[in-house]
């Protein structure tokens, strides 16, 4: 484990999150800090964040754990999306294998509150299996990546939202939307109109970002199949905010941060 008495040299952030491009732009101004962040490479023209930027898998836990000795990493964040749970994995095995402090940056989940008609499952397949009893007309926000999980349904109607075009299998009746958040409450009120849909199926992935959807979802009495989140390995500390990421750091390096002044 790196001496917590030397500032560390170097800080890899796995993002591709809106947390981890704040963390980064935080970070980043920090003299004594060397901040990289690891994106998977999965979107075509990511947000690139403040500081250095790999994009690109590592090769399983050995990969990173290889990365992480050879770039002299003092401290791993993983910053990923709450669904992400391989790279999680593999996070925490490759961090113990080089000794390296590990943190998990977590944005909390949604909650139902009054007037929400949730219907929460374990995974996609039980989210497909959810659909028939519920209606026809499907409004799937689970991203491109899962969509094979709905193709065995030929009754439905789908409209997906993703920020790239979904490539086969995928539901036989189904139109693409493509766009990124932040998403308005007033705009997906006009969606859930303009398109009749009668089921909304999303991820708990939490934010503010994509969380109007579900505002407009009990205004108009829609049911909702929320996927919940996949465990973090055990042992892994969270933070839920990237301030707390911030003094997690600061707790263990704070010498760097002294040597560089306040932020």
């Amino acid at each position: 484990m790196p001496d917590a008495a030397r500032p560390p040299r170097h800080v890899l952030i796995l993002g591709g999150t809106t947390e981890a491009r704040r963390l980064a732009a935080t970070l980043a101004p920090e003299s004594a800090l060397r901040v990289t962040t690891s994106l998977a490479g999965r979107v075509a023209a990511p947000r690139l964040p403040d500081g250095e930027v790999r994009i690109g898998g590592f090769g399983g836990p050995e990969g990173l754990a290889r990365w992480l000795r050879e770039h002299a990493v003092d401290a791993l964040i993983d910053a990923t999306h709450p669904f992400a749970d391989t790279i999680s994995h593999n996070a925490a095995l490759a961090a113990a294998t080089a000794h390296v402090p590990l943190l998990a940056v977590r944005r909390p989940g949604w909650v139902p509150g009054p007037g929400d008609d949730w219907h929460q499952v374990t995974s996609l397949d039980e989210a497909a299996a959810a659909l028939p009893a519920l209606g026809s007309r499907i409004f799937l926000t689970t991203g491109r990546m899962g969509l094979a999980h709905f193709a065995h349904l030929t009754g439905p109607w789908f409209l997906v939202r993703s920020v790239d075009a979904p490539e086969p299998p995928h539901p036989p009746r189904m139109e693409v939307l493509l766009d990124r958040g932040p998403f308005t409450v007033e705009g997906e009120r006009a969606l859930l109109r303009a398109h009749r849909i009668d089921v909304l199926v999303t991820k708990d992935s939490g934010a503010a970002a994509t969380a109007a959807k579900l505002t407009a979802a009990r205004e108009a009495g829609i049911p909702v199949v929320v996927v919940r989140r996949p465990a973090l390995p055990t042992g892994v500390p969270v933070a839920a905010h990237p301030a707390e990421a911030l003094n997690w750091l600061r707790a263990h390096y704070r010498s760097a941060f002294n040597a560089a002044g306040s932020h």
